[in-house]
């Protein structure tokens, strides 16, 4: 397992994958840790949770760096990243004890009410593209309801597994309540059909949790998956269209590009077509592609040689049908995963880009006569993460929520995620939510309790 640094291609670190025996040993850790912290109460609970928000936002500078050199993002992102784990942190601190508090329900017994129960070791499979957030938002709830977690994390961001894993060691919380386990993911399999394993949350691909839900299945665990989007961004006569042009460059080059709610497909009605399509194109090029290092570097590298090579296989296989290049198309010609940002348009139906997810600084750009052929356009893909919709037309506004097929819908604003709203998706996108009091609820035991006279 390498940490590589993708702007230059240097290997940072290597970690030698742990044994059968100490993986039994970190297992049975986790039961004995969540048969001690399943009766902790919230106090203590957000106690704990907020010295992790604490030590994370004391730490901003240093974890940043550390994600920025094992994965590219650029350096301030990065730093904001982990203060929106601090963020998620002290949201549930706040929050999750009235999120699962009990539920009076009236009946013919002398008391009945709903229950939630924490279940057990959880077992979260973790992508690199935001390699702290996408943990911190399943673990600060798990750990809030009274599970403990086990970390999968993505082999290329071995150290900020390790350094995720301090987070909670620094803010004091019991032996085994949480831990890294430093395995590869043909490991992830026998690791799901260990009885002491209770649920399974996993951010990835589409093929990692058709994978994992298999295995899950088999096994009957409970699970959420949160797997890829082709995101559309739809911008109708009436828009801002300054504002959108604005957002539209910012919600396609986030995190290089390699965010599965980026905005990826642009679908503009005709009228406006041209002037978005020159306006975006230039805010596109004025980008400044480089060391993700460089506070002033809007477009750093992609995380790996195989995330590059195939969104370059993608985009010309899409030009390959017919599309049209208005900027871009091609990766640089430089040390590192450098992919430059790119403009297509005039994609033919049935090549990548109409329906895939671009994991990349690509966007897509399409033209729809109406509201209604922009809301078929799209739908007309598997995923169905979320959407962004540009009009200030009330009546546009209530077709494209209710019409469009997605997890999430923003009007007028960049698709994000907040611990305050759940987040997930559904057709190929996956299913279950994160966050909100939705997220929270996820792993529990909802019991029905029964009291008669």
């Amino acid at each position: 397992m390498k940490s590589i640094d993708p702007a230059t291609g240097r290997v940072l670190a290597s970690f030698e994958e742990i044994g059968d025996e100490e993986l039994e040993s970190r297992l049975a850790l986790s039961r004995r840790a969540f048969e001690s912290w399943r009766s902790t109460g919230f106090d203590l609970r957000a106690v704990l949770m907020l010295r992790a928000a604490e030590f994370l936002e004391s730490a901003k500078r240093d974890l940043g760096r550390l994600m920025t050199l094992e994965m590219g993002k650029p350096i301030g992102a990065a730093v904001a990243e982990a203060e929106k784990c601090a963020w998620v942190c002290r949201y549930y601190a706040e929050n999750a004890a009235s999120q699962l508090a009990d539920e009076a329900v009236a009946t013919q017994a002398k008391r009945s009410w709903i229950a939630f129960r924490p279940l057990g070791p959880v077992l979260a499979i973790m992508p690199w593209n935001f390699p702290f957030w996408q943990v911190f938002r399943f673990a600060a709830p798990a750990l809030m309801a009274g599970n403990v977690g086990l970390l999968k994390h993505a082999s290329n961001v071995p150290r900020c597994a390790l350094a995720i894993e301090d987070v909670f060691r620094q803010a004091g919380f019991p032996e085994g309540v949480f831990q890294t386990l430093m395995v590869g993911s043909a490991r992830v399999a026998a690791i799901i059909t260990d009885p002491r394993i209770r649920a399974v949350t996993l951010t990835g691909s589409e093929s990692a949790g058709r994978a994992v839900a298999a295995a899950a299945g088999a096994n009957i665990r409970k699970t959420v998956l949160e797997l890829g989007g082709s995101d559309p961004f739809i911008v109708m006569p009436s828009a801002d269209l300054d504002a959108a042009v604005r957002t539209a460059v910012r919600a396609r080059t986030l995190n290089n590009g390699q965010s599965c709610i980026a905005a990826k497909r642009f679908i503009v009605a005709r009228p406006i077509a041209d002037a978005f399509e020159e306006r975006f194109v230039a805010g596109m090029s004025a980008l400044n592609v480089g060391d993700p290092m460089d506070e002033a570097t809007d477009v750093g590298p992609l995380a790996t040689p195989a995330v590059l090579n195939e969104l370059d296989a993608q985009v010309r296989a899409t030009v390959a049908a017919g599309a049209r290049v208005l900027l871009g198309g091609s990766p640089l010609q430089r040390a590192g995963n450098f992919y430059p940002p790119t403009v297509i348009t005039d994609i033919p139906r049935g090549s990548p880009a109409w329906g895939e997810e671009l994991f990349g600084p690509v966007a897509s750009v399409f033209r729809a006569d109406d509201v209604e052929e922009a809301i078929r356009i799209a739908n007309d893909t598997p995923f169905g993460l979320g959407a962004a919709a540009w009009t200030r037309d009330a009546d546009e506004q209530e077709r494209l929520i209710r019409g469009i097929e997605a997890g999430a819908v923003f009007i007028n604003g960049m698709v994000a995620s907040d611990p305050r709203l759940p987040f997930g998706g559904v057709k190929n996108s996956g299913y279950g939510r994160e966050l909100a009091t939705p997220g929270i609820r996820e792993f529990v035991n909802i019991q029905t309790v029964w009291v008669g006279g």
